[in-house]
């Protein structure tokens, strides 16, 4: 399958590697080819420039986000939450029209410092946002409540006995994507919470997720839902 995946930070290039991996043709979406190319101090998680991983995955293509997005059918967004409106508007919404995006982005603001607050929370998400500025699309919130190794590999906490979320307005898109989280990241269980709406819940649920990490020192943990 083609999938775009746009970001570049440490989601984006975790989520490309184990779509190529996989076989898939994988795009990987940016604002600025070269300047990313050229960019040698590390972003958040980050062990390595992007050009050096990039060498590391060459089937992997590096575009601009409107290529990445025309060529996936099916797109990622793994940008910085606070900026993925900007990205999904320079990516297009006729290279998103029809298409599932999977929305991982959380609205995290860091403008004053740690703990980050959320750009938008109670009455609306970035889901929402997202589904009301691209129509045609089929948004889908999911993993966002897990660091990106656990995105891809869930087996690494609890050997996998552990929950992950989708919410959306599309039933067909929800179980499409449900089927990738399962077959292709090995996801065990995954609780449909709802409609775009409650991307809210999955959203907010980042605030405690930081205290979490604040107290355990670590970003290696997830939620199990007991009955």
């Amino acid at each position: 399958m083609k999938i775009g995946v746009l970001g570049t930070g440490i989601v984006g290039p975790t989520i490309a590697a184990k779509l190529a991996a996989l076989g898939h043709e994988v795009a990987i979406g940016t604002r600025d080819v070269p300047s990313l190319m050229a960019r040698t101090e590390l972003g958040m998680g980050q062990k390595e420039p992007f050009s050096a991983w990039i060498a590391k995955n060459p089937a992997i293509r590096v575009a601009e986000f409107s290529e990445a997005a025309a060529h996936g059918e099916i797109v990622f967004n793994a940008t910085s939450g606070a900026r993925s409106m900007e990205a999904l508007g320079q990516a297009g919404a006729d290279n998103l029209s029809g298409k599932i995006i999977v929305d991982l982005g959380n609205p995290l603001d860091f403008s004053r410092g740690m703990p980050p607050s959320l750009t938008v929370c109670n009455t609306d998400s970035l889901g929402e946002q997202i589904q009301r500025a691209f129509p045609d699309a089929r948004v889908v919130k999911t993993l966002n409540t897990v660091n990106a190794l656990i995105m891809v590999n869930p087996q690494q906490v609890a050997g996998g006995d552990h929950h992950v979320f989708v919410s959306g307005n599309d039933a067909g898109a929800k179980a499409e994507v449900t089927s990738i989280l399962k077959d292709w990241f090995g996801w065990r269980h995954v609780v449909d919470l709802g409609d775009i709406t409650s991307a809210r819940a999955a959203e907010m649920y980042l605030s405690i997720w930081v205290q979490i990490f604040a107290s355990m020192g670590t970003t290696m943990f997830n939620i199990r839902i007991v009955t």
